[in-house]
């Protein structure tokens, strides 16, 4: 099973994008599932159903900083290259999916309420969260093969 799928398959479980996207690499991170999936959780919904930058691509984003960020907060050339490649994932993910926003991805202005809907198949269909989880794992894993991961 492909990254993107295994991402894909989490979301359909029922974790929320931004946690699709961490568990599916999981095993490169360094941390327990449980300690990941927490990390991840508040990005989901475009961060705590806000709307906002997609959750599938801030979880691809944290994965990203934990494999590749830096720790040294003088450390300007390696926030540089981080930057760079964040940017250049935002780009493809926009060339992929059309927008960068959860609103935007999910057709207009959608509730942001602080009550997750209930997850059912007609949620599922109406969706298109695991095929964007799917989406941001393909685009995450390509840069760190381009990165040398």
């Amino acid at each position: 099973m492909t990254r993107s799928e295994k991402a894909k398959a989490y979301f359909q479980k029922g974790y929320n994008c931004a946690q699709s996207v961490a568990l599916a690499f999981a095993d490169l991170c360094g941390l327990p599932e449980d300690r990941l999936v927490r990390l991840a959780s508040g990005f989901g919904g475009g961060m705590g159903r806000l709307r906002e930058v997609c959750g599938a691509f801030s979880g691809a984003v944290l994965v990203y900083g934990l494999l590749g960020g830096y720790d040294d907060p003088a450390a300007r050339q390696e926030k540089k290259e981080l930057y760079a490649a964040i940017q250049d994932m935002a780009e493809q993910f926009r060339a992929e999916n059309g927008a960068l926003t959860c609103r935007e991805l999910l057709g207009g202005t959608p509730d942001s309420s602080p009550t997750p809907e209930k997850r059912t198949a007609a949620y599922y269909q109406k969706r298109p969260c695991a095929d964007l989880a799917a989406s941001a794992a393909g685009i995450l894993e390509r840069t760190l093969q381009k990165n040398g991961w």
